[in-house]
């Protein structure tokens, strides 16, 4: 298809396909279940005030997601849809298709074929003739342009990813060092992006998303201030700037979080909610007075990156076939246990998100809500109105419930309230601090529980742990020696090539790459019931778990050791091999 064929009777076709196209994509969505006839009759009203297009206030509101809704505008225009996320670009094609009018337009170079001289582009409007007659003058020669069809959200994404973030922080920063600040501006609402502490700030949180943080801190020091991200769970230093600097970052931190901006003795924690890369985004704020300063960590809450499906989370066969019976019961209690950061929250909004549909009503319990779920009750706790979760939770109950997520169990009163809601007919999600899942039931005795009501009401405990992800273009094969071997219980003529961390551009040096979870998944079947009623040592519990399949930490992580997916060292790291030493 050439330039010419796109920008005239292409473009005409697809217009008159799309005649009554909020009628059209309205009811192709009501037909699949996507969503409901009142659903629709929001997002028109919507519609109405805000003048956007109704795919884009359908993913706004949360009714669909935009991979969905991509492909169903592409079956309704009859235009082919892409998911960019999977796909690799090769530099000579970017070259092709000039930054600025990348940039300028939302359109994504994917491919060029030689033989055929065509040169195939991803963008989220299909219709935008201006920018694909500017395409074209620009490419010049005989190349046909052939258009696919991608949301908004990820031509946004693959942009930064293909041309480089486009924010400028040494530019900022020279500004702020050569410029007069006034500082009384940041409480005025005129004109406050003139500033450069202003832009200075979104910059950093931009660039820390970019990076893929999920923590931002914030930490003055005597004479400067030290800027960290938490990538893949390893605290980085990103910049280290003149302590001058740090009082207007902190009033502007705080301006965003609706802090109060004059009181820099006590703790504050707030949350700041900003689109970036085409989706919405939220900061957790948390302030803290030292003896340099104010320091502040923002904790990053991305939506579309934390919460997965259950086919993502990397279980085995056999663990994610338990996961599902246990969740599939009526009542009870599922517990996911782990220490601070090891993914406990995540994996239970997955879940949730599995089991949210309009016929059951779910209410959740949390301090503080991370991540925001459509049609989930959610209630954070307030120690100031005396919401703690026990009371809040005694709440809860009157409101018709079918599943209940309490977001921690740290007392007898929560644990009663958890364990009675359970008794009363409700399916009951809650974590855990222990450094296993067969060490919930001890935790719980330890708190008050009676070890018969454990063992009635219990319907599973999933234990995880976080751990790095080999980057997969520089991961260094090598063979184990016998102390690797006998930590992998590998026999000595077995040959087995393991891998370890390198470093390149595409990792930033660090060798790994993202993270995954490591998981044990002990599902409560008669016989460990009984050994808990008659209050059976862990070991006796955890001997008779595998010799009925259960799989520990351990084992899971020899797992991801043995295919390749991470290092032995980044598995010890999290877990201890050690007792399989002999």
């Amino acid at each position: 298809m050439n330039a010419a064929a796109i920008s005239s009777a292409s473009i005409k076709n697809m217009t008159t396909a799309l005649d009554k196209p909020n009628r059209r994509i309205g009811e192709l969505l009501i037909e699949q279940r996507v969503i409901s006839n009142d659903q629709l009759k929001i997002a028109l009203m919507e519609q109405q005030k805000t003048q956007e297009s109704l795919n884009k206030v359908l993913v706004n509101l949360g009714f669909v997601s935009e991979s969905v809704m991509r492909d169903l505008l592409g079956q309704t225009l009859g235009q082919t849809s892409i998911d960019l996320s999977n796909v690799v670009v090769d530099h000579e094609v970017i070259r092709l298709v000039p930054k600025n009018l990348a940039y300028r337009h939302s359109l994504v170079p994917v491919s060029f074929n030689k033989p055929s001289q065509t040169l195939t582009v991803a963008m989220a409007d299909v219709f935008n003739v201006l920018a694909i007659d500017q395409l074209v003058a620009t490419i010049g020669g005989n190349i046909k342009v052939e258009i696919q069809l991608a949301g908004e959200a990820e031509i946004i994404n693959a942009l930064d990813n293909l041309y480089g973030f486009n924010l400028s922080i040494d530019g900022i920063l020279t500004e702020i060092e050569t410029g007069k600040i006034d500082y009384q501006s940041f409480l005025a609402n005129r004109d406050e992006y003139s500033q450069p502490f202003v832009r200075l700030i979104d910059a950093l949180l931009s660039d820390a998303v970019k990076h893929g943080a999920s923590d931002i801190h914030f930490e003055p020091e005597k004479g400067f201030l030290r800027i960290r991200y938490r990538i893949d769970g390893v605290l980085q230093q990103i910049r280290s700037l003149h302590k001058n600097y740090w009082p207007a970052m902190a009033v502007r931190l705080k301006v965003m979080a609706n802090l109060n901006i004059a009181d820099t003795r006590i703790p504050q924690d707030g949350r700041i909610t900003l689109t970036l890369a085409g989706r919405p985004i939220d900061f957790r704020v948390s302030v803290q007075p030292t003896v340099f300063g104010e320091n502040i960590v923002l904790r990053i809450l991305d939506s579309q990156k934390g919460i997965m499906s259950l086919d993502q989370l990397g279980l085995t066969d056999d663990n994610l076939n338990a996961l599902r019976l246990m969740i599939a019961r009526p009542e009870g209690v599922i517990l996911l246990t782990g220490p601070t950061g090891s993914g406990k929250t995540t994996t239970l909004y997955s879940i949730l998100r599995h089991l949210n549909t309009e016929e059951v009503n779910i209410m959740t319990l949390e301090d503080p809500v991370e991540y925001v779920l459509g049609q989930v009750r959610q209630t954070a706790v307030n120690e100031a109105v005396k919401l703690d979760f026990a009371n809040g939770v005694r709440s809860m109950m009157r409101q018709d419930p079918d599943i209940i997520l309490v977001g921690e169990i740290r007392d007898e009163d929560t644990a009663e309230m958890a364990f009675r809601a359970a008794m009363t007919g409700h399916q009951v999600y809650s974590t855990l601090h222990t450094n296993s899942a067969i060490g919930a039931f001890p935790r719980l005795s330890d708190i008050g529980i009676l070890p018969d009501l454990l063992a009635e009401n219990i319907i599973g405990v999933v234990g995880q742990r976080l751990v790095r992800k080999l980057c997969s273009a520089c991961k260094q094969a090598y063979s184990p020696d016998s102390l690797r071997r006998r930590l992998l219980n590998l026999e000595p003529e077995q040959r087995i090539t393991l891998y370890n961390h390198q470093g390149c551009d595409r990792c930033e040096q660090r060798g790994y790459k993202g993270r995954f979870a490591l998981m044990e998944v002990l599902r409560l079947d008669e016989s460990l019931q009984d050994l808990i009623a008659h209050k059976a040592t862990t070991y006796d519990i955890k001997q008779h778990a595998q010799r009925q399949g259960f799989r520990t930490l351990a084992s899971d992580g020899i797992r991801r050791v043995l295919e390749g997916s991470t290092s032995l060292e980044e598995v010890t790291r999290e877990v201890d091999l050690t007792s399989r030493l002999s």
